[in-house]
């Protein structure tokens, strides 16, 4: 995880205090929180609760009103403290806290009789952890349409400090993995080396694997191979450009560009988004095998890990103190 100082943790909440970001599963397994320890507390009680949406002004959580935090609620003036937790990879136990807050109204969620969404004004500034863990999100998702065409080259340096953990890699092609040499990444695609024939692969629907670590993930981003060139010296070998189907990009490789792109520019190397030579050479490409690598090759299908689902919510607000 990139460094954060306090005054982009300040730029976070002046650029991002009035956007509401939506907690999907995909955007609770970017942040990391732990919907099971995410509670309301009132007074001296806790009520399980799921987190719909949150601002750095406010919050949407769904509750079970069958357990007495209405009743609750209205004895406290509508006083209230939503505690968040959320993962932390660098220190291996969970950050949490609280924010204080003021329940301004609820009303049921779907047609359920036992549930409601109830929300919340906070009545302080919420503590820097929120702030950076959702600024880091959103200056993400604000720079991967604003800067989408810059392109980084995966040299060394590049690929040491996106934890990539490999240039060499897969793309799988009507679900058939096969070999390629990513030679640079942008928001909106990618350039790759592989063995084929152009007139075969432009145009085609893929879908690109890419394996970051710290922490460990992989992704896998469908596109569209839209142009190709030669490879001088090799003629077996072609460089096809790959367009991102842009709705389906990963919010977690949105962020690991983003960061990147944040420490390139605080070191003064703009230099290094710059687009080199597009004439692709074999002077520095290892070989290509026709066959695939099966202990690479997954099926597309592991990919669907950003669906826009509320299944959790049943079942954390059933649960009664």
């Amino acid at each position: 995880m990139a460094i954060i100082t306090s005054q982009k943790i300040t730029d976070y909440y002046e650029r991002f205090k009035e956007i509401d970001v939506t907690f999907t599963k995909e955007i609770i397994q970017v942040t990391g929180m732990i919907t099971q320890q995410v509670y309301l507390k009132c007074v001296s009680d806790f009520w399980p609760c799921v987190v719909f949406s949150s601002s750095f002004q406010g919050a949407k959580v769904v509750a079970n009103i069958k357990s007495g935090i209405v009743e609750k609620l209205q004895q406290a003036n509508n006083s209230a403290s939503l505690r968040f937790c959320f993962k932390n990879p660098d220190a291996g136990t969970p950050v949490t806290f609280f924010v204080s807050a003021r329940s301004i109204g609820y009303a049921p969620y779907g047609n359920s009789e036992d549930v409601a969404i109830f929300s919340l004004q906070f009545t302080q500034r919420p503590p820097d952890d929120l702030i950076e863990i959702m600024g880091r999100l959103l200056d993400a998702n604000v720079n991967s349409a604003r800067r989408r065409e810059e392109r980084i080259i995966l040299g060394v340096d590049a690929i040491r400090r996106l934890n990539l953990l490999s240039k060499e890699t897969a793309t799988f092609i009507q679900g058939v993995p096969r070999r390629c040499i990513l030679r640079d990444i942008s928001f909106s695609g990618a350039k790759m080396i592989m063995m084929g024939i152009a007139k075969f692969l432009v145009n085609r629907d893929a879908a690109l694997r890419l394996d970051f670590d710290d922490p460990r993930e992989s992704f896998l981003i469908k596109g569209k191979f839209i142009n190709s060139e030669s490879v001088e010296g090799r003629k077996e070998l072609i460089a096809l450009s790959m367009a991102y189907n842009e709705t389906m990009v990963p919010m977690g490789y949105k962020i690991r560009l983003n960061d990147y792109i944040g420490q390139i520019r605080a070191d003064n190397r703009g230099e290094t988004f710059e687009v080199r030579s597009d004439k692709a050479s074999a002077s520095v490409l290892p070989s290509i095998r026709e066959e695939p690598d099966a202990e690479k090759a997954v099926p597309e299908a592991e990919a669907a890990s950003t669906v826009d689902s509320r299944e959790p919510v049943e079942a954390a607000v059933h649960e009664e103190k």
